[in-house]
Parts: C-alpha cells; structure tokens; sequence
C-alpha cells in the first residue's frame, strides 16, 4: 500500500520477498527544507512515523531512533546545506531494525567521526559521536545517480533484535 499526502510516502509492503514470514517492511521519506526548522520536523516526522509502525512514544528505541533522525538532520542543514536546495530524509524498517538516511546536497564534505570527544567547552562536534554511539552501524554514500550530495546511513536494532542480520538494510 502507497500513499502520497503532501510529500509524504508511507509503503507497508507485508508480503515483500526480502522479508522474513511474519516481519513487516515500511518506509518513509520526505523532502524537507535545509534550516532549522526543516531538521525539526524531519525529527517528529519520523517520531510520529515509529509511533504509528509500533514503535511507543517514551521507549528506548523511539527515544533513540528519534535522537539519531535529529543528529543527522541537524548535520545535513549545517554542514552539508547549498542555499536553495532541500535534504531528504528515509526510514526503513525491516522487522524490528530500522535504517535512517539522510541525503544533502553538498558532496564536497564527508562525515568524519572525532577521535576523541571534543572538550568540555566546545559547543559542538558531538552528533556523529553520537550517532557512532547510538546507532549499531552507520556511513555513507555517494548521492545516487550522480547527483550532488551524499548520503549518511544508521542502522538500530535495539537490545530487542540482538542476532539479526540487517546487512540487507
């Protein structure tokens, strides 16, 4: 099943070959604007999207998976913005992982985690650590089909899915 509201596409693709039987597969993507603003809404966008998938309001992994959606949109409107040109964002579940992916438009500049923790009074340099903290894998790629830009991946599986292979994801 898809639907299109205002940007938004919600597929629920239950019998999808490349799932396991009685795992669902949705996904969720949306262009938003490169401000402040933007990353804000991609954040309770997606919290609201894990709600509605089964994943609570004030669990762990929603608190998590909600944190990662926020760092990585929060990079994408501050270090890979091009005035006029939007980032996008993509949840994808399958089972209980879930992957986020959050495309910009500058590929000029790539994700590099810090070695060490910035100082106590550094006010930022903390959201990949982060994401390299929270999420059970993450990187990133080329934009595809040679357009400019990159995109950064997470994936999170949470204490509840320990063992299962999300290289598909």
């Amino acid at each position: 099943m898809t639907s299109h509201l205002a940007g938004i596409a919600d597929t629920t693709q239950p019998g999808d070959p490349a799932t396991q039987p009685g795992e669902h597969t949705h996904h969720f993507e949306m262009r938003l604007s490169s401000t402040p603003r933007g990353a804000r809404l991609a954040r309770r966008l997606c919290g609201e999207r894990l709600d509605a998938w089964g994943i609570p309001y004030g669990t762990d992994a929603h608190d998590t998976l909600t944190l990662l959606v926020a760092e990585m949109s929060a990079n994408a409107i501050h270090h890979g913005r091009v005035p006029g040109r939007d980032f996008h964002v993509r949840l994808t579940t399958h089972g209980a992982a879930v992957r986020i992916e959050v495309t910009d438009t500058r590929g000029e500049l790539f994700p590099v985690a810090a070695p060490e923790p910035p100082g106590i009074d550094c006010t930022g340099g903390r959201g990949l650590l982060l994401v390299e903290c929270l999420a059970d894998g993450w990187g990133w790629f080329p934009r595809p089909c040679g357009g400019p830009g990159k995109t950064v991946w997470a994936v999170y599986t949470g204490p509840q899915c320990e063992g299962q292979d999300t290289s598909r994801l």
